[in-house]
C-alpha cells in the first residue's frame, strides 16, 4: 500500500512550525539547532530528545516528495508512542518487520546497532526512534538507479514510534 502522507496514524495531533536551517524533505527526523531552527537529526545512533518529523506542506499544496527550502517554515509533527510515521530508511539498510530503528545522522533511519559496552560518560539512552512495521531493503544496486521515488536509493518505511 502506498501512502501520500507522513502521518499514517496520529493519536497525538501535536504540530508546530519552525524555520528550516537547510533543505528538509518530509519524513525526515529533525532536531533544533542553537537558533531554534529545525535541521536534520545529525548524530548517527545518538540520543533523540523530542521525536520530530517534517511533514508535507498541505497548506501550500505540496506532497511528501517536495522538500522545504532553507528559511521556509516547516510543519513539524511530534508523534507520540504508538503513532505511525512514514519515515525514510537510509541507503545500505536492510531491516525486517519488528527491527528497532535509530538515526543515521542525516535525518534518515537505520537499523539500531546495540552499544556493546559503554565505558564513557556519554551514554546514549534515548536512541530508539521506533520499530519497523515492514521488511525493507534500501541497498543500492550497481546501476545506481533511483529506487526510492525521488529519494535516490533511500526508501520510505512505516515506523511505529516508541
Amino acid at each position: 500500500m502506498s501512502f501520500n502522507t507522513i502521518k499514517i496514524t496520529n493519536h497525538s495531533d501535536n504540530f508546530e512550525e519552525y524555520v528550516a536551517d537547510a533543505a528538509i524533505l518530509p519524513g525526515t527526523l529533525l532536531e533544533l539547532n542553537t537558533d531554534n531552527e529545525v535541521k536534520v537529526h545529525a548524530t548517527a545512533g545518538g540520543n533523540v530528545g523530542s521525536k520530530m518529523f517534517a511533514i508535507e506542506d498541505v497548506f501550500q499544496g505540496k506532497g511528501i516528495d517536495e522538500a522545504y527550502a532553507a528559511a521556509d517554515k516547516v510543519r513539524v509533527w511530534f508523534p507520540a508512542p504508538g503513532d505511525i510515521v512514514l519515515a525514510i530508511l537510509a541507503d545500505g539498510q536492510t531491516v525486517g518487520e519488528g527491527d528497532l530503528l535509530e538515526s543515521n545522522g542525516s535525518g534518515y533511519l537505520q537499523a539500531h546497532a546495540a552499544d556493546e559496552a559503554s565505558v564513557t560518560a556519554n551514554v546514549q539512552t534515548n536512541v530508539i526512534v521506533g520499530v519497523s512495521l515492514e521488511e525493507m531493503d534500501a541497498v543500492s544496486d550497481s546501476s545506481g538507479q533511483d529506487v526510492g521515488g525521488g529519494l535516490g536509493v533511500n526508501k520510505r518505511i512505516k515506523v511505529r514510534i516508541s
